[in-house]
This record gives structure tokens, C-alpha cells and sequence, in this order.
């Protein structure tokens, strides 16, 4: 056997993926992996292996620590079942069906529809404070992570006046390089913040997601105050931190030469097909995630023994050419995009997807409207990155463009402004 390879991680470019990746689909597409602690795992890097392997039952989500493909483990079995009980992420049927079912009641169609209005109305104030704020601009600070974190702070139920607290808590919870030390003390923070939310819908349910779930349990005893704050830190981290780096990305992949901004700017059409694209191309969840086999199975030819660690890499599967035709490139008219990895597969596909593709289409369609002409404000190789984040993107993002007229927006003069300190329930 081949020796064991750590996960390749440097990236050429902060759009292009390790170049390792290419060789391995070819010619080892189950690679054996070798991991910061612990024996060595494998590495599946193919589109067809790794959505098979996304819906295999015999690939468990339960493991110990979720980043240690990337990172030793720091926390101990024990302390990580005591800061954070089984979640959607963690957990395998039937706690998984059940706790799926529980989420799923509280994300329905028609809820997502209902937010409509209200993800306009937000994108809209947001960028009126862009329009007329101080220019170059950070399109992170001031767009991308603020929309997203209000949306889902309505519909989980927290005040978005604590945003500072849940940024800083998310930034330390996805970073690799925090010490142990850290970790413990992030993680008991947000356990100790979102019970403390728990127990106020408690006293004083409102129509949001942390009060259906308190609700729920009256009618199942098996729902506990840690099972329901797991739930509302999943929601919370993955509603506004994945979203807020896949448009930052997306308005960089149109602001990079050739300015693909320009052409969908004069064919607004191409936004949804573009959304999909962006979404295959820049993958956010950079490092894979992470199985282990239940028994003895075959990935590709390769035995998998019972217990060994299994890394599925989404975002080597969404640039595999043997999918993809000319996967490295940037291909809004790409035919079936809609069938990339991004939002998972199987079992554990993403609950927030029309949410996260109505933000992203409210965002782009309102932007192309009222900054035509929007541009990046520092050279493409000057821009910083997470790189030390489970969650890809740029840590900013500096736009400039002419200041539009008010009467271009979509109702988003500040007569429609909404209060940005509060938030309010939809």
C-alpha cells in the first residue's frame, strides 16, 4: 500500500483547489490518509465514490471530533459528549431520523417562502447602508455576513443584538490553530448562551425555531435542553457562516477578470444557474467530511475495514472532470450544476438549501441592479483568506463602484429600512 499522505490543504490560488487532487482522482482516488492522531484513514476523491459514500449506511457520522482529519484532536471523547450531545452532524438512524424529523417540521417550503419578503427587505437596507456609507467598502462586513446572520437569528429565535458574541464563538469553533484551552472554553461559552435562549422560549415562546423545538418537547420526552442548544448552534453557525462566505465568493468570481459581473448584469436570467455554479466551483466546506465504517465494505476497488476513518472530499468530487467537463473553469451555462456536492447527499443533505439559495439569489439579483458597475477595490492576489477555517472564503472583501441613484433599488430606500439593531421575527 502507497504511503499515507496527509489531506492536501495549499491552495495556488484562493480559488483553485491543492493540485494534488488531480493526480489522486486519477490514479488513487481511495488514498490512504494519513491523519494528525491516530492510525492512518483513506481519502475518496471521486464524484460517483463519494456520493455513494455520502448515502452508505455503512459509513457512520459518528465520530469524536469533527475536524480531526485536519486538526489532532484536542478534546477527549468523554468532554466532547459533554459540551455537545449527538446533532444532525454527528449522529447516525435512528437518533438521526428523529432529530431530522424534529428540524425538518420547523424548515418547511412554505416558512422559506413566507421569508421572502423579508430576506428582500433585509438585502435592501443593507445595501442602502452600502450605497451610502464610506467607499472602497468591505462587502464582508457590511453585506455578506450581516444578511445572512439576521435572516437566520429571526428564524432560530436569537437577538441579533447579540451578533458580536455568536461571531466571535463561530470564528473560534471553525478555527484550527485554537488551543485546547480555547476550544473547551468557546464551546462551553455557546453550550452556556444557547440554554440560556432555551430557557427564555421556555418562559416566553415566540414563532421561531428554538421555541418549536421547546415546544416539541412536551409531546417527546426524549428532547433535552442540550439536544435542542446543539440543534440551535448547527443552525446557527451553518446558517449565517456558509452563506455569508459562498456570496462573498460569488461576487468575486464575477468581479474577476473576464467580469462575468458585467454579462450577468445585462442577463439577470443567468443568476440561478450562476448561484449553482459558484456553489460547485468555490465549495466552502474545504476539508471533506468525515465517516468511519461501520463494517467491512469497497470503495473503488479498495477494502475498508471496520473502524478505519473515511474522509469524503466534496470539494475534489465538484472539480472531478470525470463529472464535470472542464471542471476547473467557470461555466454559468454548465448543464445539470444543480447536481453538485456542496449541500451533501443522501441521508444527511443539507435542511437549510432553499434558504441559503433564496439569500444568495435576493443578494446577487438586488446587487447586479443597483451596482452595475461594482469592481473590486485591491488586487485579486492582495485578498486574505480562511485559511485556518473549516469554511472556505475571503476574510474581506473590498468593493468600490459609482453610488446608485435610490430609485434603482427594489423598495429599498429608507422608507423600507427595518430596524438592524433588533431584528424582528417574520
Amino acid at each position: 500500500m502507497p504511503t499515507p499522505i496527509p489531506l492536501p490543504i495549499e491552495r495556488p490560488t484562493l480559488l483553485d483547489l491543492p493540485a494534488d487532487f488531480r493526480w489522486l482522482r486519477t490514479d488513487l482516488p481511495v488514498a490512504p490518509l494519513a491523519f494528525p492522531d491516530g492510525p492512518p484513514g483513506w481519502l475518496v476523491t471521486r464524484y460517483d465514490d463519494v456520493r455513494a459514500g455520502l448515502a452508505d449506511p455503512r459509513l457512520s457520522s459518528r465520530r469524536p471530533h469533527l475536524n480531526s482529519h485536519v486538526r489532532a484532536s484536542l478534546i477527549s471523547s468523554k468532554e466532547m459528549a459533554e459540551l455537545r450531545p449527538l446533532d444532525l452532524l454527528t449522529s447516525d438512524p435512528p437518533e438521526h431520523t428523529w432529530l431530522r424529523r424534529l428540524v425538518t417540521r420547523q424548515f418547511t417550503a412554505r416558512r422559506m417562502n413566507q421569508l421572502a419578503p423579508r430576506i428582500q427587505a433585509i438585502v435592501d437596507d443593507h445595501l442602502h447602508a452600502l450605497a451610502t456609507g464610506p467607499r472602497p467598502a468591505d462587502l464582508v462586513q457590511t453585506v455578506a455576513l450581516p444578511v445572512p446572520s439576521l435572516v437566520i437569528s429571526e428564524l432560530l429565535g436569537v437577538p441579533f443584538t447579540d451578533r458580536d458574541l455568536y461571531y466571535r464563538l463561530t470564528a473560534e469553533l471553525l478555527s484550527l490553530n485554537r488551543t485546547r484551552e480555547q476550544l473547551l472554553a468557546g464551546k462551553a461559552e455557546m453550550k452556556a448562551y444557547l440554554l440560556g435562549l432555551v430557557r427564555a422560549k421556555r418562559a416566553e415562546a415566540t414563532d421561531d425555531v428554538l421555541s418549536g423545538l421547546v415546544q416539541a418537547q412536551s409531546d417527546d420526552a426524549r428532547l433535552t435542553d442540550d439536544d435542542i442548544a446543539a440543534l440551535g448552534q448547527l443552525i446557527l453557525i451553518a446558517g449565517h457562516e456558509t452563506t455569508a462566505n459562498v456570496f462573498s465568493l460569488a461576487v468575486l468570481l464575477l468581479l474577476r477578470p473576464p467580469r462575468l459581473w458585467d454579462t450577468l448584469v445585462r442577463r439577470p436570467g443567468l443568476v440561478n444557474d450562476f448561484i449553482e455554479e459558484a456553489l460547485r466551483y468555490a465549495t466552502v466546506l474545504q476539508f471533506g467530511l468525515l465517516r468511519v465504517a461501520r463494517e467491512p465494505l469497497t470503495i473503488a476497488g479498495q477494502p475498508i475495514e471496520a473502524g478505519d476513518r473515511v474522509v469524503l472530499h466534496l470539494p475534489a468530487a465538484n472539480r472531478d472532470p470525470g463529472r464535470f467537463t472542464n471542471p476547473d473553469h467557470l461555466d454559468p451555462h454548465r448543464p445539470v450544476t444543480s447536481r453538485h456536492l456542496s449541500f451533501g447527499h443522501g441521508p444527511h443533505h443539507c435542511l437549510g438549501e432553499q434558504l441559503a439559495r433564496i439569500e444568495l439569489r435576493t443578494l446577487l439579483t438586488t446587487m447586479l441592479r443597483r451596482f452595475p458597475d461594482l469592481r473590486l477595490a485591491t488586487d485579486f492576489e492582495q485578498l486574505r483568506t480562511h485559511d485556518q477555517r473549516v469554511v472556505h472564503g475571503v476574510a474581506e472583501l473590498p468593493v468600490d463602484f459609482t453610488p446608485p441613484s435610490e430609485a434603482t433599488g427594489s423598495g429599498g430606500g429608507k422608507g423600507a429600512r427595518g430596524d438592524l439593531s433588533q431584528g424582528r421575527n417574520p
